[in-house]
């Protein structure tokens, strides 16, 4: 095992140091040896566990409802609660509670103590008063005082786990909601109203963000003006949302979001700030286990874009994915997937005309598909490989634009191609993905080939290359409705005594914009990031980039410039 664990860290920290191996100007710094003094050998030490499965925990504010969940107990204090499946030892205790209900108190990080009895206490009295009877398992300081489970039902730690899958209820549209899932939430949640039609979520979002550039030459000075201009801070989001289902006999699902656009303001901002709505959509169940979602979503392209922003191992999307995939789009759009779980597909049809001026047909209408495939999992879900392609045609009945910042928000755009007049345009997507526990590293190529014969029909390309790497040894779960993955989930907060989240991340990106008639610019950008998840609902994250870019200059005639610039942003992210 630790062979295993100290490959995959080798292959990540390959990854980084070959994305480092790519910058072209590498300032060499001295480095003084150290002499390490080893004075003590610790011998390792073996954390012996006691599961409990088929527990059955009461609401006391609701003696009705009931939950069945396993329960951990590491070195005689109490760990977790979990619906999921625990990762056994050899030297571990196991046991099957048979649905037996717990009766103690559970505080992460303290001593176990506590009772599982055979009948409901609440129910039922005696069970308290004879305690010899009805006991199924006592346990104080930590220790086990008295089992009277049936032997049959103790599982022998020399015994292989059985698995256990739990089912968990998913959004059926092919993109979920963007800030509705890192949270989990109940009925009497404040946000959360159901009644026999309906239900709702309401969530919201908030990032503010503070920029420093550290370094530019003169040349990037020349190419994208003075970027010390942009240092400071913003509202970089302020979200919010409702979502939830329309109780069919087969649900409707909704979701309506929208944000101000006071994240394109600083702090000190004044001015009023207008709402913008980028998601209403509802997503409809159909024949043979389809999908249809009808309103404004995003198009069924790139696993970077699907994702939710916040969610994405980095602060920003990659300049390529900026620059030349749309954010959303008003249209439909009807998604599936394959018994097996190993396919998804989606396909639809776009226009604009209810946020734009015009008719349909003075509008541009795009067609966009996507399909991946898991071509290998393993038996137990923690490795995998995911493949997926994309293709996006416009009709050009509009000018097309790409322009795109070098994945920092506050900055000058670094590529930019200004209007194009088009025939057509067609855009492929290629992914691919490799996930092994807490690693995973992600890559995407795209081609956009545009129909402007008085621009000798250029072709924009770029690709990234991303790892990530979760120190806490936390996995991103694999949605297999829409080939995604879900955002890194916390295993233990610092609400619960606990570390929280954290991950490392690293990307290096490129985008070709000079091509043909067209000099939009060409960069290179290599990042690194580190992400702590203190809770579920809040983060902290730190995102290094240096900027390559060979461009003319957008403020005078100087051209074959070759610029450099590199910068700092600081996030502070909270989810309702």
């Amino acid at each position: 095992m630790k062979n295993k664990k100290f490959t995959m860290i080798w292959k990540f920290l390959t990854i980084v140091f070959f994305n480092l191996s790519l910058l072209p100007i590498i300032q060499a710094e001295e480095v003084i040896p150290g002499v390490i003094e080893v004075t003590e050998v610790i011998p390792e030490v073996i954390e012996q566990k006691i599961v409990i499965h088929n527990v059955t925990f009461i609401d006391p504010k609701k003696p009705n409802e009931s939950t069945i969940a396993s329960l951990v107990i590491t070195d005689k204090l109490f760990d977790s609660v979990t619906q999921d499946d625990v990762e056994v030892n050899l030297s571990d205790i196991i046991f099957d509670a048979q649905s037996g209900f717990i009766l103690g108190t559970l505080k992460s990080g303290e001593i176990a103590n506590f009772m599982i009895l055979d009948e409901d206490p609440h129910k039922n009295i005696e069970a308290l008063l004879d305690t010899k009877k009805h006991v199924l398992l006592a346990i104080r300081d930590g220790i086990i005082i008295r089992n009277n489970l049936k032997t049959e039902s103790n599982i022998s730690s020399t015994a292989p786990p059985k698995k256990k899958k739990t089912k968990r209820a998913g959004w059926i549209g092919y993109t979920p909601p963007q800030i509705l899932l890192h949270s989990v939430y109940t009925s009497d949640s404040w946000n959360v109203y159901s009644n026999d039609y309906f239900s709702t979520l309401f969530v919201g979002a908030i990032a503010l963000d503070r920029q420093k550039w550290f370094y530019q030459d003169a040349e990037s000075e020349l190419q994208v003006g003075d970027n010390s201009l942009f240092d400071g801070g913003e509202i970089r989001a302020l979200r919010f949302g409702v979502g939830g289902a329309l109780k069919f006999d087969s649900p409707w699902m909704y979701t309506i979001a929208g944000a101000t656009n006071s994240f394109d303001k600083g702090f000190d901002t004044n001015t009023s700030d207008n709402v913008t709505f980028f998601d209403w959509r509802l997503d409809i169940p159909t024949a043979f286990n389809t999908t249809l979602s009808i309103g404004k979503q995003k198009e069924p392209i790139s696993m970077e874009r699907l994702m939710g922003m916040v969610f994405l191992p980095n602060q920003e999307r990659s300049v390529v994915s900026d620059a030349l995939l749309p954010s959303r789009n008003v249209g439909m759009v009807l998604s599936g997937r394959n018994e097996a779980n190993t396919v998804t597909w989606a396909g639809g049809i776009f226009n604009d005309w209810l946020d734009d001026d015009g008719s349909i047909g003075e509008n541009s209408t795009q067609f966009v598909a996507r399909s991946t495939w898991l071509p290998y999992e393993s038996e137990d879900e923690s490795e995998l490989i995911h493949l997926g392609f994309g293709y996006r045609y416009s009709n050009g009945k509009e000018a097309m634009r790409f322009a795109s910042s070098p994945e920092f928000n506050l900055s000058p755009n670094y590529i930019d191609t200004g209007a194009i007049d088009a025939e057509k345009m067609s855009t492929y997507n290629y992914e691919a993905s490799w996930r092994s526990g807490p690693y995973w590293i992600s890559s995407e190529y795209i081609n956009t080939n545009i129909d402007a014969p008085s621009l000798n029909t250029p072709s924009l390309s770029g690709y990234h290359v991303s790892a990530a790497w979760a120190i806490t040894g936390e996995m991103r779960a694999y949605n297999k409705r829409s080939g995604t993955f879900s955002p890194l989930p916390v295993a233990r907060s610092v609400e619960q005594s606990g570390l929280g989240a954290w991950e490392l991340t690293s990307r290096w990106s490129v985008f070709d914009g000079n091509n043909g008639g067209i000099s939009a610019g060409k960069t290179k950008i290599f990042s690194v990031g580190v992400f702590w998840w203190l809770t579920a609902k809040l983060n902290l994250s730190f995102n290094y980039r240096h900027i390559d870019l060979d461009r003319c200059s957008f403020i005078s005639n100087n051209c074959d410039l070759q610029g450099t610039s590199s910068g700092m942003n600081t996030r502070i992210l909270l989810l309702l």
